[in-house]
C-alpha cells in the first residue's frame, strides 16, 4: 500500500474514522475512495514537517488552506516562491506519489532562495525545483492549481520588476481549464490598492481580485480562516506587535473550462 494512502487512512482512524461527508477522491493506483478532509489531516501532520512551522499551524490554519484549493491526490501544484516551504511540505504529502508540486523561485530571489526549494526536492521525491522568470512561467505539465502564499504583493513593488499582468496571463496559460489560482495575502486598508505594497507590504483584497480577474480567472470563493478583525492594516507585517497575527485574505480563482 503506497504511503500516501497508509497516511490518509491512519488520519480516518484518528479523526474517529469520519464518514466520507465531504468532498471525495480516488487514491490514484487503487479503487478506494477517500475524504479530502483525511487527506489533509494527514499532510498537516506528516513526519517531515519542521518543528519550527508545525509551531506556526495556530496561525497559519494550514487544513483551512488546503480545503480551500481542494487540493487532493494525484494533483499538479506550483507554489510560487516557497521560500522556506511551509507550504511546500504540506503540499507534497497531499498530492502524493502521482502528484507532484513544483517550487517556483522567482529570478529575482533565486541567489537566495534555489537552495530551499532543492533542499525540499532532496526530502520530497515528488517535489522539483524551477526557477525562472515569473511573466514566463512554464511546467512540464498541466496544472491542478497555482498558489501564492503572501507573495503577490512583493510582485507589485517596483523595484521587483515584474509586469503582474503578465504574469497572471502565464498562471492562466499554466493551469488545466477549471484549474484554481489561490492567493494568500496581508490585507491593506480599503482604497490602499497597491500604495502600501513596498513599505507595509500588505495589499487591498479588491485590487488583487480587479488585477487577477483581468487575466480571465473567475472568483470562486474565499475563507475567513485567517482574518485577525483587531488588525487595523496601519503597521507594517514585519512590525513585532503584529508580525505572524496581520489581518490576511486568502482568494480562490478559477480559470473557466
Amino acid at each position: 500500500m503506497i504511503r500516501t494512502l497508509a497516511l490518509v487512512l491512519a488520519a480516518s482512524a484518528a479523526l474517529g474514522g469520519c464518514a466520507m461527508t465531504g468532498d471525495e477522491v480516488a487514491v490514484p493506483g487503487s479503487d478506494v475512495r477517500t475524504d479530502l478532509a483525511a487527506v489533509h489531516a494527514a499532510a498537516v501532520a506528516d513526519s517531515r514537517r519542521l518543528p519550527a512551522e508545525v509551531a506556526r499551524d495556530p496561525l497559519r490554519k494550514p487544513a483551512d488552506m488546503l480545503a480551500l484549493m481542494r487540493l487532493a491526490p494525484g494533483q499538479a501544484i506550483a507554489d510560487i516562491r516557497p521560500e522556506e516551504g511551509y507550504f511546500t511540505r504540506l503540499f507534497a504529502p497531499a498530492v502524493g506519489p502521482e502528484g507532484h508540486v513544483y517550487a517556483f523561485v522567482p529570478n529575482q530571489t533565486a541567489q537566495r532562495e534555489n537552495g530551499f526549494a532543492d533542499t525540499m526536492a532532496s526530502v520530497y521525491p515528488n517535489v522539483s525545483r524551477v526557477t525562472g522568470a515569473l511573466e514566463a512561467m512554464t511546467f512540464d505539465r498541466p496544472l491542478d492549481v497555482v498558489f501564492m502564499g503572501e507573495e503577490y504583493h512583493d510582485f507589485t513593488i517596483p523595484r521587483f520588476n515584474v509586469d503582474v499582468a503578465r504574469m497572471n496571463a502565464a498562471v492562466f496559460a499554466a493551469l488545466k481549464p477549471g484549474g484554481l489560482y489561490v492567493i494568500l495575502d496581508h490585507q491593506a486598508a480599503d482604497g490602499a490598492g497597491i500604495s502600501v505594497s513596498g513599505t507595509l507590504h500588505r495589499i487591498e483584497a479588491a485590487e488583487l481580485r480587479r488585477q487577477v480577474e483581468a487575466a480571465g480567472f473567475v472568483f470562486d470563493g474565499e475563507s475567513d480562516a485567517v482574518r485577525v478583525p483587531a488588525d487595523d492594516h496601519s503597521l507594517s507585517v514585519f512590525d513585532e506587535s503584529i508580525r505572524g497575527r496581520t489581518d490576511r485574505f486568502v482568494h480562490r480563482f478559477r480559470k473557466p473550462g
